[in-house]
């Protein structure tokens, strides 16, 4: 490379590094405090490279972390996450959800804690994964936490609710066992689900995806759904021959958009009108996934933390709904603001690409 070409290319990073400080700045003086976002739900789809950290602020200033991402690297999730935060006014996070034990979900907790606060954190109960690796180490370490912050700690199991105030948050899957009957109130809910006959039956899976903590959001009017790594085999004893979730505003793309997730009997059926993947560049992004999420009926918008290389130029969504291009990381988030009448707009700071959608009549 010569060096004109080198110093052309670092006057751009610098640049893009400098918008994105400018416009997370200016982001938080129009937010303001948690504590006072007019009435309207945050969340902050944290870029943890495939993971996933995904950060809910409701109304009245209480917040909700799912995972944590992963450990090593420097504290970089952690410091993530922690700048996220701060970003949007908290000093601590009320409740952390663990979906499972695997490092990408549940490795940064020791880190995340050594920067801020934690008041409680909500799991599927015991490890049951006995890999004699990863897995147990993770979760040890996760123990050793429990034991030694003075944090709450509460397991949960399909129909409980988190006590979380200004958000309706109801649990659909935990430590592989599911929601039994139809969710109540939830629109199209208990209908027969067509979409089963387009799905292959798969084999059971036997690791810490399939005991997912999923759970499903109601804010207003808003509908969004965030099943963790929930894998095809539990989606279609969850969703066939009915189905027991209805419609759905916003899903949160399970498993990172990797092919072991996102059946047809799921994603067809709950008609998502936005979808949102936390993938990584080279994790998650499967093509078979953003095919069928592409042609879900209803779906308006696809948005990706991440370029997925798998993907490529055929399948991945537009640039403008993708918050870390094909190249460097950025270490870039989507930012969705929601009102209690179901509308909501979702934002890519790195392009200061915003995008409303208006509430379903």
């Amino acid at each position: 490379m010569n060096p004109v070409t080198r110093c052309t290319q670092a006057i751009t990073l610098a640049l893009a590094i400098l918008l994105s400080n400018t416009f997370s700045f200016a982001a938080a003086a129009i937010w303001g405090p948690a504590s006072s976002n007019n009435g309207n739900l945050q969340i902050f789809f944290i870029d943890v490279e495939g993971g996933q950290a995904t950060l809910f602020i409701t109304p009245t200033g209480e917040s909700l972390l799912v995972d944590t991402g992963w450990p090593g690297n420097k504290g970089r999730d952690a410091d993530r996450i922690v700048s996220v935060a701060k970003k949007a006014g908290l000093t601590r996070i009320d409740f952390v959800l663990i979906t499972h034990f695997h490092t990408d979900h549940v490795g940064g907790v020791p880190q995340l804690v050594s920067r801020i606060p934690v008041g409680t954190f909500i799991d599927h109960g015991i490890n049951r994964e006995l890999d004699h690796g990863i897995t147990e180490h993770g979760y040890a370490a996760y123990q050793t936490i429990l034991a030694t912050t003075g944090a709450k700690h509460i397991t949960l199991v399909p129909g409980d609710r988190l006590p979380i105030n200004g958000l309706r948050a109801t649990v659909i899957s935990s430590d592989g066992n599911l929601l039994d009957a139809p969710l109540p109130g939830a629109r199209g809910a208990g209908q027969p689900n067509r979409f089963c006959k387009s799905s292959a039956t798969r084999p059971a899976d036997q690791t810490e995806n399939a005991r997912s903590l999923g759970i499903e959001l109601d804010f207003g009017k808003l509908r969004i759904l965030d099943l963790g790594d929930l894998t095809w085999d539990k989606e279609m004893q969850l969703m066939c021959p009915t189905n027991k979730l209805g419609t759905i505003d916003i899903l949160i793309v399970s498993h990172h958009g990797w092919d072991h997730s996102s059946s047809p009997a799921l994603i067809d059926a709950i008609h998502p009108r936005v979808a949102i993947m936390d993938n990584g560049a080279t994790k998650g992004g499967s093509p078979a996934v953003l095919e069928t999420i592409a042609k879900a009926p209803g779906l308006e918008t696809l948005w990706q933390l991440h370029y997925s290389e798998e993907g490529g130029a055929k399948d991945n969504t537009r640039p403008e709904y993708i918050a870390n291009p094909l190249g460097p990381d950025m270490g870039n988030d989507l930012e969705l603001t929601a009102a209690p009448s179901g509308s909501f707009t979702v934002l890519n700071p790195a392009t200061h690409f915003t995008k409303s959608y208006a509430a379903k009549p």
